[in-house]
């Protein structure tokens, strides 16, 4: 196979890297400032994601999921708990990382109100990006 059609293969693998990377800095900086993370979804794609990069309880402390026959297991790999998305009202954590990132607008609408308390998401997917919660109004803000 000649190096042209290698080079889109060998950029592609780094940029798999370069978000692991991106995405566990984000992650140590916050728990080292003594952030909650939580996760939300139980995709098969997050979770690809999350053992790739090694992510388990030590980062995310639960995930939750509106499918019902999901709640109450565990995510494959990583052993985080997935809950029923109330459980964030109750913890108020201060990060949500959004596993299914193809449907964050739908998500970060539904789940709005973590921005009373704070609370942000993440999305990891192209690249980590952080979005702040408002009633009034979503804002990219890292």
């Amino acid at each position: 196979m000649d190096s042209t059609r290698l080079k889109p293969i060998s950029q592609f693998g780094e940029k798999v890297k370069e978000t692991k990377r991106k995405l566990l800095s984000f992650l140590l900086a916050a728990k080292a400032e003594g952030k909650t993370i939580v996760g939300y979804g139980a995709p098969a794609k997050g979770n690809t994601l999350l053992n790739y990069c090694g992510i388990g309880t030590d980062f995310i402390d639960y995930t939750v999921d509106l499918n019902p026959h999901k709640q109450g297991l565990y995510l494959p790999g990583t052993h985080i708990p997935i809950l029923n998305p109330d459980k964030i009202k109750e913890t108020k954590p201060d990060y949500v990382l959004i596993l299914p990132w193809n449907l964050k607008e739908e998500i970060i609408e539904q789940m709005t109100f973590i921005g009373e308390w704070g609370g942000q998401f993440v999305v990891p997917i192209p690249e980590v990006k952080i979005y702040q919660s408002t009633a009034q109004k979503l804002m990219l803000i890292a």
